[in-house]
């Protein structure tokens, strides 16, 4: 064979690699052959998934389909590297396989096909009520079958029979790989992707003992999973702040496990180690545990028992100017009436035996009544906290506190200033003395007149009044500023 006759077959043989490795049967790896799953979740609903497994490789180019990927994955994240050989083993080509076996699918595939019809008697006999060509599927308005006689039968009744499962139907989502191989062996192969469809957030509940001046904190992490993929013996850890993406494949809509509040179960010891990373925190869990599909699972975050807590009234109802307010009839026009909010503060230090940084979510407050009952007085959001900083959680409105604001007098200056007297009164219907906050928010740039008492200047437009309420009795406070713009 001459140097030309031989440059022409080697031309050849490379331009049907390709189709050779399509024309091979492809290895098949299936989420029984794990070897082990590494799960990061993220507040944002999706996760990271690392998967390892060992697939038998030959040298040269190689057709696998790696069974059992999440249905949300999103396919631009997927990374595969072997950890046997790292460099031996690359992708030349890349299929997610989702279209899923199912009656609707194998008919949709199978028009045009030979189906049969078969019901069963009483008898146990089988019996067959039409045999033809599918010319129509459901998804289209019915099904349509025409007879070997001619005959056009609609929505023929019975068990369908079809002479094979169609091509492009796989029984579960699957990615298909071309690989080049450059070292034969079994790979302990790694496959990492983003999927959608997982999520977690934290719920947290406080129980407020008898004095009111203690709780006791147990967090909680909710993790729900719509992945489409169960993840076995996983390595779980979670991540807590905000993360960036630029754009979801394939989005998901988050949905909230729905729980009926009942009375707290009894704090485990944590079952999650936290730990700083980059600008976020990552919480890791001891052990493994099997993440399933369709499934909301509930894990103990932290406990922290005797956590000074502190309790206050906040009667905070000025608004600006062009926040609507409705009246009722016969109330004044400058006259706000409104009840006092509930307002819990603890702090977040290791002095006040707690210390971690603490994820999102709702806090749920419950204190024990006098047979010792746990009732639920209350529920608010918190965001990301970190160490040292106060939770701070308005969990509803006193019953027997109440506040009213008038504005008692307003006048103009000049073109540019002008003058505002207002009144506060708290009314105090309990049988014991109460602390109240009046906090107001004033305008443009304000001088304070005459104050009837001292307030703490919060911010450039806030002032809080902290008031002693006696039992059974009442306190004003009013004050004049005067305000430019």
């Amino acid at each position: 064979m001459n140097t030309s006759v031989r440059s022409l077959v080697a031309a050849l043989v490379l331009c049907a690699a390709p189709s050779l490795a399509a024309a091979q049967e492809p290895v098949v790896s299936t989420p029984e052959a794990t070897r082990g799953v590494s799960l990061t979740v993220y507040n944002g609903n999706f996760g990271v998934v690392r998967e390892e497994r060992g697939i038998p490789l030959r040298q040269g180019r190689n057709l696998v389909r790696f069974e059992g990927v999440a249905q949300h994955v999103d396919p631009t994240s997927i990374a595969l590297k072997s950890l046997t050989a790292p460099g031996a083993v690359s992708v030349r080509e890349q299929n997610y396989q989702y279209d899923l076996v199912s009656p609707a699918a194998l008919l949709e595939k199978s028009v045009g096909k030979t189906v049969r019809y078969v019901t069963i008697t009483a008898q146990g006999e089988r019996l067959v009520v039409v045999e033809g060509t599918l010319l129509s599927a459901p998804s289209s308005g019915g099904v349509v079958v025409r007879t070997a006689d001619g005959r056009i039968v609609l929505n023929p009744h019975g068990m369908v029979e079809v002479a094979e499962v169609a091509a492009g139907l796989v029984s579960r989502p699957s990615l298909l790989w071309t690989l080049d191989v450059s070292q034969a062996g079994e790979h302990a192969t790694q496959v990492s992707y983003i999927t959608g469809g997982i999520g977690w957030k934290a719920d947290y509940v406080a129980v407020v003992r008898e004095d009111e001046s203690r709780v006791d904190l147990t967090g909680w992490v909710t993790l729900d999973n719509r992945s489409g993929a169960t993840y076995r013996d996983a390595r779980l850890q979670l991540m807590a702040g905000d993360v960036r993406r630029i754009q979801d494949a394939y989005p998901v809509v988050a949905q909230e496990a729905v729980r009926v509040t009942a009375a707290p179960p009894p704090p485990p010891a944590p079952a999650f180690a936290q730990e700083a990373f980059f600008e976020y925190h990552l919480y890791t869990l001891d052990g493994t545990t099997t993440v399933a599909d369709n499934e909301t699972k509930q894990m103990n975050l932290l406990s922290a028992t005797d956590v000074g807590v502190s309790r206050r009234l906040v009667f905070d109802v000025a608004a600006p100017w062009w926040v609507w307010r409705s009246r009722r009839p016969g109330d004044g026009t400058s006259t706000t009436g409104d009840r006092l909010g509930i307002v819990l503060e603890l702090r977040n230090s290791r002095e006040n035996r707690m210390g971690m940084p603490l994820p999102a979510g709702k806090v749920r407050v419950y204190k024990g009544d006098r047979t010792g009952n746990l009732q639920f007085v209350g529920e608010d959001r918190v965001d990301h906290t970190p160490r040292d900083e106060t939770v701070r959680l308005y969990i509803g409105d006193a019953f027997d506190v109440v506040g009213e604001r008038r504005v008692m007098e307003q006048r103009q200056i000049s073109a540019r200033e002008h003058e505002l007297t207002v009144q506060v009164v708290i009314r105090n219907h309990k049988d014991s003395a109460t602390q109240v906050a009046v906090v107001e928010h004033l305008q443009g740039d304000w001088t304070m007149v005459r104050s009837s008492h001292r307030f703490e200047k919060k911010d450039a437009t806030t002032i809080e009044f902290p008031l002693a309420v006696p039992p059974g009795g009442e306190v004003t406070v009013s004050y004049t500023y005067r305000w430019k713009h």
